[in-house]
């Protein structure tokens, strides 16, 4: 299991350029916008996607995902060096020395492994108005599209999506979950990377929770916020009263998996999460 570390994406002050437009007969076709607001937002969307595509940052990118994310499914949970810590590293800006290519001694039908993985994705963002978000997006398509998985095996989720937001996540082929987890997606034994940047503390405790045991967890990839991070920006008695499940995760004895008790949060907490409002409301089993 990886996590990412945190830290803000940049724009980019400066790019190599464009790829040149097809010109003439044999020019690709368009794809077909969502129409009115929501072709704007599209066709923005895929402007980020192209310029990331010719950035440094997804050049070096390609190398780590080579590297560390097409390893064998029984090996994950072995990964010495999550793309996170590297990603850490990395920004839009042009580097001052050539980018090395990936080893092209890698075997590129290794990628074909990770074709079977899910993903989901939690707090993006308003990527309507929002650059930061629009370029996150960007870069899930192009991870989606490095590892061959196809975009409907993406789920993707953020309460503050609006509707055109939700179209054209819809246009591009995502699957737009139509209620809020808060996070407490058990993988069901089927291998998943979860894109959560920059996701409140809460939200990663609930994902812990509901994959609590040494055979979910290892069939498992975040790519986020550190933990080692969060750990350190919180006492510890508040990580491991409020969010015990990440802070399990630092020592973990044979007998810490029998305790699944679901988090439990007040309503007085600063959480970093939206709340699922109509769960709220209802009452618990046995209730009247």
């Amino acid at each position: 299991m990886a996590a990412a570390a945190a830290g803000d994406w940049k724009t980019v002050p400066k790019r190599r350029g464009r790829r040149p437009k097809p010109a003439g007969a044999g020019a690709a076709p368009v794809a077909p916008e969502a129409g009115g607001d929501g072709g704007v937002v599209r066709r923005r969307v895929c402007e980020a996607r192209d310029d990331l595509l010719i950035s440094d940052l997804w050049h070096l990118t390609e190398g780590i995902i080579q590297k560390h994310l097409t390893k064998p499914l029984e090996q994950l949970q072995d990964v010495r060096e999550p793309i996170s810590e590297a990603l850490d590293h990395l920004h839009l800006e042009p580097s001052q020395h050539p980018a090395e290519a990936p080893n092209s001694n890698l075997r590129e039908d290794s990628l074909k492994r990770t074709s079977h993985f899910k993903c989901v994705c939690y707090g993006i963002g308003k990527f309507a108005s929002c650059v930061i978000a629009r370029n996150q997006l960007a870069f899930l398509l192009l991870f989606l599209e490095k590892l061959e998985i196809p975009r409907n095996h993406c789920c993707i989720f953020d309460p503050l999506f609006n509707e055109i937001e939700i179209s054209v996540l819809n246009t591009l082929g995502l699957t737009v979950l139509s209620e809020n987890e808060e996070g407490k997606r058990s993988i069901c034994d089927e291998a998943t990377i979860f894109y959560m940047i920059h996701c409140g503390t809460a939200l990663y405790n609930n994902l812990l929770w509901s994959n609590w045991s040494v055979d979910s967890l290892s069939k498992m990839m975040i790519i986020g916020n550190s933990f080692k991070g969060i750990e350190g920006k919180l006492l510890t008695r508040i990580l491991q009263k409020d969010y015990p499940y990440v802070a399990k995760l630092k020592e973990l004895p044979s007998e810490i998996w029998t305790i699944q008790e679901e988090p439990d949060y007040s309503e007085g907490e600063e959480l970093e999460i939206i709340r699922n409002q109509r769960k709220l409301t209802q009452p618990f089993p046995g209730q009247h």
